[in-house]
């Protein structure tokens, strides 16, 4: 999508796929689907068919031309273990992270039983690299919670939690296995109230378990104005990166370029 985001916990995004459905509360004031369907029906433009959920193989080089090591953001725009995504696609979305081993990549989904079992079996050869994280959403305890236990059943070599929107007090998370954690309230129209108490448990879980917490906003109608900063301070804890050099193999590009070539054949 972008070599520049400005997500807080990121330096760029990359969308090989673009589209997603709604699965549970956190989903109900999705901002990529507002900005995806302001732009249904405008040919030409990369969101033409709206949020409606599609595979872009021409995308899947595009990390390796990024010679800059950056957080990369994997699917802002959508959920890579999308029921509808296949499991080739997504393996092929693993190889090129494998290749790029001089960035960061951080995959975040809400299909967390997906996710686990695709690192136990087709995504077992990037499941312990050290720059691929991998991350789940956790807006509640009926569906937010049960996705940090997936996660922990997961073969991975870094997990985080992205707890946005925070919806409601979590009580006490078990943060065993898990190596990050961001918390956010929701922004924009309609947005739901997040209530300090509950950011503050979260920041004492991570605080006992010695993890990094990461404060990303408060939120509401003008996020700008409530700011980011929790008890007088502002949190950008984060797990240390893995630093690799970059690869300039051109035998590297020429097989993604196989691989997307492929791909959309297929479409």
């Amino acid at each position: 999508m972008s070599e520049h985001s400005t997500i807080e916990w990121t330096d760029a995004t990359w969308n090989p796929v673009r589209g997603c459905t709604k699965i549970s509360p956190g989903c109900t004031h999705c901002y990529a689907e507002t900005f995806a369907e302001r732009f249904r029906g405008v040919r030409g433009h990369p969101y033409e068919k709206g949020f409606d959920l599609r595979l872009v193989p021409e995308k899947l080089p595009e990390p390796l031309r990024w010679r800059r090591p950056r957080m990369v953001f994997v699917n802002s725009m959508s959920d890579l273990f999308h029921k509808d995504v296949p499991d080739d696609y997504i393996v092929a979305v693993g190889r090129v992270m494998q290749l790029a081993k001089w960035h960061t990549f951080q995959i975040l989904t809400k299909r967390s039983e997906r996710l686990r079992d695709l690192l136990r079996t087709k995504l077992a050869f990037v499941a312990f690299e050290p720059h691929i994280w991998w991350g789940v959403s956790v807006e509640d305890r009926k569906y937010g919670v049960p996705r940090i236990h997936h996660l922990q059943e997961a073969p991975a070599a870094v997990r985080f939690l992205s707890i946005e929107p925070l919806l409601e007090g979590l009580g006490t998370l078990n943060l065993t296995k898990i190596d990050w954690v961001i918390v956010g309230g929701e922004s924009g129209p309609g947005a739901r109230p997040m209530q300090p108490s509950w950011v503050r448990d979260a920041r004492r879980d991570c605080r006992r378990a010695g993890v990094p917490f990461f404060f990303k906003q408060w939120g509401g109608t003008k996020k700008s104005v409530s700011g980011r900063k929790l008890d007088g301070r502002t949190y950008d804890e984060m797990p240390p990166r893995h630093a690799h050099a970059v690869i300039t193999t051109p035998e590297v590009e020429a097989a993604l370029l196989t691989m997307t070539t492929a791909w959309a054949s297929q479409q």
